[in-house]
């Protein structure tokens, strides 16, 4: 059985979702959808947290958010205690959020980055391995709460 991905954008990245999805297809990957399903105004955390509360709680391992900014979404998943989403505009950040911050989460700015590049970068978040070592000692302190 193949892993499910899931997606959400809002208006600004939905033609960006749709090439996603179709690359993550056409790789093997099975998709589930969270909208929004036009270029229509919409609210993106409408939709993003969709994809961060099925992370947060291990329904599916890893997802991608896409809006204009990639901020807006990547705030609003970021929001789950078991979420690390990164906002990723290149192929370097990208292997970097999986290989150092063990990011299992993708967001990208669909208003600043072009197509070509956006799936490069999905590329290397899926097919980069966290790994561990000194980067495990640091995740584990991200959720840790200071007084």
């Amino acid at each position: 059985m193949s892993e499910i991905i899931p997606i959400a954008c809002d208006h600004a990245g939905y033609e960006l979702k749709q090439k996603v999805i179709a690359y993550l297809n056409d790789k093997g990957f099975e998709v589930k959808d969270f909208g929004t399903y036009s270029t229509d105004s919409c609210d993106y955390p409408d939709f993003a947290h969709q994809v961060g509360s099925t992370v947060n709680n291990g329904t599916y391992k890893r997802g991608i958010v896409i809006c204009g900014s990639g901020n807006g979404v990547q705030m609003t998943v970021n929001k789950y205690p078991n979420v690390r989403c990164a906002l990723c505009w290149n192929v370097e950040i990208a292997h970097l959020a999986r290989q150092h911050n063990d990011a299992n989460i993708l967001s990208m700015p669909a208003r600043f980055i072009p197509e070509d590049l956006a799936l490069q970068i999905v590329k290397e978040y899926l097919e980069t391995p966290f790994e561990g070592g000194r980067h495990q000692r640091r995740v584990e302190k991200i959720n840790q709460l200071l007084n």
